[in-house]
């Protein structure tokens, strides 16, 4: 004889469309999200997911044609910004020897300039300067590798893929105990959904994870150049080949599927999920009180599983992927100093990037310091010419106190007028110091010729 299921003479009434309603949304499509960055991930979906009109709703907006349009209304975006590998503005670049201005960059310079943001205190070092008023630090990278036009980067291991068996377990579990107690619609119910979730998680999960850069001109200047965010940010300096720096300025992370450009794969796992969203609204009711609990217990062990892997930083991934994998940068190729004031650090980043056309030194000056009163124009024509002078290395170790420049006679300049120049000075005095310190790890000490 059959044991009496649990629960078989309960008046409850469970409201399955408001619980499904709190146990969906953002977290599983973000969780869905994640199958690009996990290396086995797309294997890991088998289990009754919540939220899966929120997916299809989202991810069936990537199918483009007039049926799919019709079926999920919306704008079609490119796979890469739908999943949050792209999207994302990057500062201001210009290169001082190719002359290039890209007044916005792309994702993957947004996530540089992060990077560069978030190198420890530890290994910040301060310059010595007399004044101090908004300290600003300069990170200065130097690139080596030019990678392929087209990579695909290594997914990342983690605590995802032994985590997934504790949702897979508890669906399989639950369907288990509803076909012990012959509640054959919940039982289906929940095979629906683990069907649904695995091959949709599955599916999405084909995207081939890509690097992509267009490849630089024969015989291209180099690439050294400036990222320059918007407002009083911190600046970035890149130094090397233009192959090295392309892929920080142009490159794009990018997902490549087999069904492109019309992503009917994708489509029909959207219709899929709608399909099970639907079934499950209107037969889990039918079911008895403990299917429907068992129902719901599925659920909200895979809504806690889907929480963990939202919470993930998704970023920090794409980011190490960048820096490890394309750019292959190691920890002695950044180095970062904060100046006690903006004029003393755009004086430092003109040093680092000559040596170089006093143009586009020029230009490099205007845009940190866009300043235009007479006393800013004769300290920028002074401080362009003895960058570009090849006098001043031999002048670099000066008693302290003694100032490389000197106010010019030749301009008509009030008392507060020269008092400001003088400090202007002191400043680009502290930047030539700092460049020529022979404490200071440099990978060159170089002048303009």
């Amino acid at each position: 004889m059959l044991p009496t299921i649990p629960l078989q003479e309960s008046q409850v009434n469970l409201d399955i469309s408001g619980v499904a309603g709190f146990f969906g949304g953002d977290v599983a499509v973000t969780a869905m999200a994640t199958v690009h960055i996990y290396q086995g991930r797309k294997w890991l979906g088998w289990y009754n997911s919540p939220g899966s009109y929120e997916i299809a709703k989202k991810y069936g907006q990537l199918g483009r044609t007039r049926f799919w349009d019709g079926l999920y209304p919306g704008i079609n975006v490119d796979p890469a910004v739908l999943f949050e590998l792209d999207g994302m503005q990057g500062p201001k670049y210009r290169g001082v020897q190719s002359g290039t201005i890209m007044p916005r960059t792309g994702h993957l310079a947004y996530l540089f300039l992060q990077e560069c943001k978030d190198i420890p205190r530890s290994l910040i070092r301060t310059v010595p300067q007399k004044r101090r008023t908004t300290p600003i630090a300069v990170t200065v990278a130097e690139l080596s590798k030019t990678p392929g036009t087209e990579e695909h980067p290594r997914l990342f291991r983690n605590a995802t893929t032994p985590l997934a068996s504790i949702p897979i377990s508890a669906s399989i579990a639950t369907s288990i105990a509803c076909a012990f107690f012959r509640d054959w619609i919940c039982f289906a119910m929940i095979l629906l959904g683990m069907f649904t979730s695995g091959l949709s998680c599955y599916v999405i999960g084909t995207g081939l994870f890509t690097f992509a850069h267009p490849k630089h001109a024969e015989g291209a200047p180099g690439g050294d150049g400036i990222l320059l965010p918007e407002g009083e940010g911190e600046v970035v300096v890149l130094k090397g080949p233009e192959g090295a720096v392309t892929p920080i300025t142009r490159g794009r992370f990018s997902l490549k599927f087999s069904s492109e450009p019309e992503y009917h794969n994708i489509g029909a796992c959207s219709m899929l999920l709608t399909t099970q969203f639907l079934a499950q609204l209107l037969l889990v009711p039918q079911g008895e009180i403990f299917g429907q609990i068992m129902f719901l217990t599925s659920l909200a062990v895979s809504w806690m599983y889907n929480s963990y892997l939202s919470s993930l930083d998704r970023e920090s991934f794409q980011r190490r992927i960048l820096m490890d994998q394309v750019l292959d940068i190691k920890e002695h190729d950044l180095r970062k100093y904060e100046f006690g004031t903006r004029t003393a650090m755009a004086v430092y980043v003109l040093l680092e990037l000559s040596p170089a056309e006093p143009r586009a030194l020029r230009k490099i000056l205007d845009d940190l310091l866009p300043n235009e009163t007479p006393v800013w124009q004769i300290w920028k024509e002074d401080v362009v010419k003895k960058v570009c002078s090849d006098k001043h290395t031999a002048e670099a170790p000066r008693n302290a106190g003694t100032s490389r420049f000197v106010v010019p006679t030749t301009h008509s300049l009030n008392e507060s007028d020269v008092r400001l120049l003088n400090t202007l000075y002191d400043d680009a005095d502290s930047a030539f110091n700092w460049f020529y310190d022979p404490s200071r790890p440099s990978s060159c000490g170089t002048v303009c010729v």
